[in-house]
């Protein structure tokens, strides 16, 4: 039944983009992805021309953009940006706000919506519109540990203990506005920012001056008096390393550190509670067009991109973990120790919206005080001081 399911979506998109462009389309095209794409893209661009010879006349132009720099050449210089664009979730909601992503087409949203998992969908979506086509379930953290060293990946106060016994250290970067979410939201708080359909910022939900949060600041505290803990999260950059919380971009350099000993897990328990998070995913969009031509074009090729066939061979390509359903059961993508565990985390995960600027360095200098042993000896009652001020902070960013 999944497998004739599968079949009819697929038979879907494909009518859906015959009847989107049955004239086709002969002008330019401009693509922006991350350097390390763009011969894959070029290379899916012709495979795309060839499977729909209307666009056998048609110019697409590949630029080399990083998605962490693409929604910010957009949104300053619209009619100078890419047709279409890979970009990090985190900036949907600024490029909704200046008008610079286009509605993903409904007939391709309803497949979108179906071949994809939920954490990448929720990603592509403001308010309860689809604004992008996922591309990637793979931005997010996750455990690599030295197997020798660590007997029990499940339990930070085992992982710690290991560690400080093989005189190794633990890495975790707790001065950081997205690693630190892990102690918040594992512990039951939220911290969330609601935007209208428009990608303005109209709420902040917190709940960090909570038992919650009580609970998961003396967390890192007591972390942060670990002797084995060290601030970083940058397998490149550590030493003596029985365990790290890193993504799966540093997987090759924590294989080569590991070796043999080579092991990743999700995040451990901590206190009787999971570790959570932020995920974080890489997304297609399509700037708005007055031709509609064009377009249908760019709609077109960006649900071919994004398909899940293309996807898996992303991933063999590049490395990048997919986020279409079929694509993740692959023997070669199950089979991935990184992806594997980034796996198990994004189900304890809440995909990263939109946080203003100063949330960032409102995390950092949290993180810092912990780190400074500011907080060794505070009671509860100071401890929920800083919290509330925290919360308080966060709320007055929206207005």
């Amino acid at each position: 039944m999944k497998k004739l399911f599968a079949l009819v979506l697929a038979l879907a998109l494909a009518l859906t983009l015959c009847s989107a462009f049955a004239e086709g389309y002969s002008g330019e095209l401009k693509v922006w992805v991350p350097d390390a794409a763009v011969d894959f893209t070029a290379q899916q661009v012709d495979a795309f021309k060839a499977a729909y010879p209307e666009f056998a006349d048609m110019t697409v132009n590949i630029e080399p953009v990083g998605e962490g720099d693409a929604a910010s050449k957009v949104i300053t210089d619209v009619d100078a940006a890419a047709d279409v664009f890979n970009f990090a979730q985190d900036q949907l909601a600024r490029l909704v706000a200046a008008g610079a992503v286009e509605v993903v087409e409904e007939n391709n949203a309803e497949v979108v919506k179906a071949e994809n998992d939920a954490g990448s969908v929720a990603a592509a979506t403001v308010g309860d519109t689809l604004y992008a086509y996922p591309l990637t379930s793979d931005n997010g953290y996750f455990m690599y540990y030295d197997k020798s060293v660590v007997t029990d990946p499940t339990d930070l106060d085992k992982v710690l203990a290991d560690c400080e016994a093989a005189g190794k250290s633990f890495y975790m970067e707790i001065n950081s506005g997205w690693y630190q979410t892990a102690f918040f939201f594992g512990a039951g708080c939220t911290l969330t920012y609601d935007s209208d359909n428009d990608g303005n910022l109209t709420a902040c939900n917190a709940d960090y001056a909570s038992e919650n949060g009580l609970k998961a600041l003396k967390s890192m505290i007591k972390l942060a008096k670990s002797p084995a803990f060290q601030n970083g999260s940058s397998v490149s950059n550590a030493t003596n390393v029985g365990a790290i919380v890193d993504g799966t971009w540093d997987a090759v350099a924590a294989q080569e550190l590991f070796g043999e000993n080579y092991a990743a897990a999700k995040l451990p328990v901590c206190d009787g509670y999971q570790l959570s998070g932020f995920g974080g995913f890489k997304l297609l969009g399509v700037k708005p067009q007055e031709d509609e031509a064009k377009l249908a074009a760019c709609d077109a090729l960006a649900a071919w991109l994004s398909s899940g066939d293309v996807q898996l061979a992303r991933y063999e390509a590049l490395g990048w973990g997919p986020s279409n359903l079929e694509a993740q059961k692959s023997e070669a993508v199950q089979a991935d120790v990184a992806l594997s565990a980034l796996g198990e985390q994004l189900a304890f995960t809440i995909p990263q919206g939109q946080y203003p600027g100063d949330y960032w360095s409102l995390a950092t200098g949290l993180g810092d005080r912990i780190i400074g042993k500011e907080f060794d000896d505070a009671d509860d009652d100071t401890l929920m001081g800083v919290l509330t001020e925290f919360q308080d902070t966060c709320a007055s960013y929206v207005g």
